[in-house]
């Protein structure tokens, strides 16, 4: 015979079972809490069942505090039930009464769901844009109720809480709701609101409790060592950048100037004590130093959370959450919204090509392997210790697409950076052969991979098409910069890794020796135009002992500064748009070290000053000049005027665009001045000198043209005029067209 429950002898046989249903609720085991919790149908009434740990004693109530009835306590763990007098169900809330305090509790488990078959729909199929609006933490209002909706992606697991210290971080008391077709998680936890700290608990397929996992989606995270995620406060800011962003909707960026200074948030500048800067400190220091500096863009190495401060950020844990470390999402915002009104545009280097295996993260997120692939040889990247995504997987590939679409609409990001696109593209990057497995047709490209960047670009692109997104991509995969419709990967830009490597190996060489190098500078104009590329001078040249800018350069110190500026004047008259790394606009001496500030104390000594000095510049006359800018990404922009004088290192070229004067770029990569030198050039007349790196304003020699230099007619080298002209040692001379 089933036993009785007590105070209901009058209950059917199947109590025993009730009573399990019980322990299994008390326990955390119960498989649909929904189903048993809350205000439930009973006969011609309705019941109330809740489970409050520290409770003995529980009245029901309508929101408005009308008196609903008593529950029974059938159980010591805190369970209750009880017939209610209501008509029908509706939200209620629980007046607890414990041992010495008494506390309300509205019932999370008598509201409804808030996501609908609509994003069922378009979640199941992946094509979901907006899953940062459904996704994570947000704080509504359901039903008349103020709280927050959490929503999780974990198809896999048992069961699904979220903890936090509105719970005692209790996995028993807020079990979320399972939407079966999706695999997706889902409660309405009411009367919390923004700062929260939380997490998931979840129990694996195999009924074993994983450690809690921050949020895929949280909009804002813990300071590290702390893991949580945070429920985040809507967005207030009022934004006042409409001008800029639609100057970048409606302009062709390849033909704009674009100029870029590479920047660790963390280290740039710091307090005296070592801390760190928030975004308004630095958005009144930082943004005020680039518009003097005449840079376009700020690109911040990745500022979405992470744990590890040495990775400097390229090892995330949350996507969607600016990181901590310089204060809110709110501060954020306010930092890109006052760099745009100073007509500066922010760019974010983003990490979606893997990711940390900390505990807290995506790594076996419901006790599988879902965001990552289980198979070691896709799922583990062997360079860095890390996960790979599975981008064949439709809500991976959708989580990633919408983290793009959230940056770019949410904080009015003027660009995304992709981070280590190579790794992505190949099945067997830095692997050997039987540590990877071929696509379906034999080959070593990651087709799943090739998908997912295009499908990127093309809902980037679609839907803001103010932004521009730029590969670090290392080989030559082709069409990087071409549109998806034709067959590319879609990307607006794409950094040239071989004018970095190949223009950084001649200048290390003895000047002597260069000439028998001359192609490592020319080689890299066979392909200067066959992608839209940014010219990056990155942080990654300037650490794990590569030594800085200034110390690459050959010779003595004098040299070194003068190589230096002959090599920016060169970089900023080639073909391409131009990014440096801070520090390198003042030749920094010590390797970049993301610990601790800037050497900013250089600036104080003449050589660093004047290097400054020469960037300045070098970014207001590229502005300035639409041939030096206009056709970056064309080849009718660019022709050789001395290509093939190895013997003095020389390198010659002209910039052009059609209404524009053009512009002459003269390189001499020696020591030696070279005296009447024999320069071809388009038309004779008056060239005005518009840059000397070599000039005494630069701390260079001083040696010149006089500020001009007249061309006459005359067939040169296959052009119809020419000038004879000084080149300053290691120098880099621009000349402009000024007349007849």
């Amino acid at each position: 015979m089933a036993k009785k429950t007590r105070g209901h002898p009058d209950r059917s046989v199947d109590a025993a079972l009730e009573q399990a249903a019980i322990e299994a609720i008390v326990a955390g085991r119960h498989a649909d809490p929904f189903a048993v919790l809350g205000v439930q149908p009973a006969g011609q009434g309705l019941l109330a069942r809740c489970f409050i740990p520290h409770a003995q004693s529980i009245k029901v109530q309508k929101l408005d505090g009308t008196p609903l009835g008593d529950l029974e306590r059938r159980h010591d763990a805190g369970f209750f039930e009880g017939r209610i007098s209501l008509r029908k169900r509706q939200v209620v809330k629980y007046l607890a009464h414990g041992p010495d305090h008494q506390w309300q509790v509205t019932d999370p488990y008598s509201f409804g769901p808030v996501l609908g078959p609509m994003d069922d729909y378009y979640m199941r199929e992946g094509s979901h844009l907006r899953l940062f609006d459904k996704m994570g933490a947000h704080v509504i209002t359901h039903e008349g109720v103020n709280g927050v909706h959490f929503a999780v992606w974990a198809p896999n697991a048992r069961r699904v809480s979220v903890v936090g210290d509105f719970n005692e971080w209790d996995g028993r008391r807020h079990v979320m709701r399972l939407r079966g077709d999706t695999g997706i998680w889902e409660i309405f936890i009411p009367d919390i609101g923004i700062g929260r700290p939380y997490k998931y608990e979840i129990i694996g397929s195999d009924n074993q409790r994983l450690p809690l996992k921050a949020d895929p989606f949280a909009f804002q995270s813990e300071l590290r060592p702390a893991t949580a995620s945070i429920t985040a406060d809507p967005f207030h800011h009022v934004w006042a950048d409409h001008e800029h962003r639609k100057y970048w909707r409606e302009t062709d960026a390849r033909r704009q100037p674009i100029s870029i200074y590479e920047v660790h948030a963390g280290s740039w500048q710091q307090h005296e004590d070592g801390r760190f800067l928030s975004w308004d400190e630095l958005g009144d220091r930082l943004i005020p130093y680039v518009v003097d500096l005449g840079f376009t863009h700020i690109e911040f190495l990745p500022i979405s959370e992470y744990p590890y401060d040495p990775s400097w950020g390229y090892q995330t844990t949350g996507l969607y959450a600016p990181t901590a470390r310089f204060g809110d999402p709110e501060g954020f915002a306010r930092f890109v919204d006052g760099a745009h009104q100073a007509g500066i545009g922010v760019i974010l280097d983003w990490v979606p090509a893997h990711f940390p295996t900390d505990e807290h993260g995506l790594a076996r997120f419901d006790g599988t392997a879902l965001y990552e692939h289980a198979d070691p040889r896709m799922g583990m990247h062997p360079d860095w210790n890390t996960a790979i995504y599975n981008f064949g997987r439709r809500e991976v590939l959708a989580y990633l697409v919408n983290n793009a679409l959230f940056w770019a609409e949410k904080y009015h990001l003027d660009g995304l950076r992709v981070d280590a696109v190579a790794s992505m593209l190949y099945l067997d990057y830095s692997r050997k052969d039987g540590e990877w497995i071929p696509n379906d047709q034999g080959g070593r490209e990651n087709l799943d991979a090739v998908h997912f960047l295009q499908e990127m670009n093309k809902d980037l692109y679609g839907t803001h098409p103010g932004v521009m997104t730029i590969a670090e991509e290392s080989t030559s995969w082709p069409m990087v910069t071409r549109p998806v419709h034709e067959g590319g990967l879609g990307f607006g830009f794409k950094w040239n890794m071989g004018f970095m490597h190949d223009t950084l190996q001649y200048l290390a060489r003895e000047p002597l020796f260069r000439k028998h190098h001359h192609d490592e500078i020319t080689f890299g104009l066979m392909y200067a135009f066959a992608e839209n590329f940014v010219l990056p001078l990155s942080h990654d040249e300037v650490v794990h002992g590569k030594g800085t800018l200034l110390q690459k350069m050959s010779g003595d110190d004098w040299q070194k500064f003068a190589t230096l500026r002959a090599y920016y004047g060169f970089m900023w008259g080639y073909p391409g748009k131009k990014l440096l790394f801070m520090g390198q606009e003042f030749a920094q001496r010590n390797e970049w070290n993301e610990a601790r500030s800037l050497d900013w104390h250089l600036l104080n000594q003449p050589a660093h000053e004047s290097m400054h000095k020469l960037v300045k510049d070098l970014n207001q006359m590229y502005r300035s000049h639409a041939a030096l800018h206009a056709r970056d990404c064309e080849g009718e922009g660019f022709s050789w005027l001395v290509v093939d004088d190895a013997e003095n290192s020389v390198f010659a070229w002209l910039r052009s665009s059609p209404g524009e004067s053009p512009v002459a770029v003269v390189s001499n990569m020696t020591p030696v001045p070279r005296h009447d030198y024999q320069l071809p050039l388009p038309m004779d007349g008056i060239w005005r000198e518009i840059m000397n790196t070599d000039s005494s304003d630069y701390g260079g020699s001083g040696l010149g043209n006089g500020g001009q230099v007249t061309a006459w007619s005359g067939e040169s080298q296959g052009w119809p005029a020419h000038v004879s002209m000084t080149l300053p040692p290691l120098s880099t001379i621009l000349l402009e067209f000024a007349g007849h």
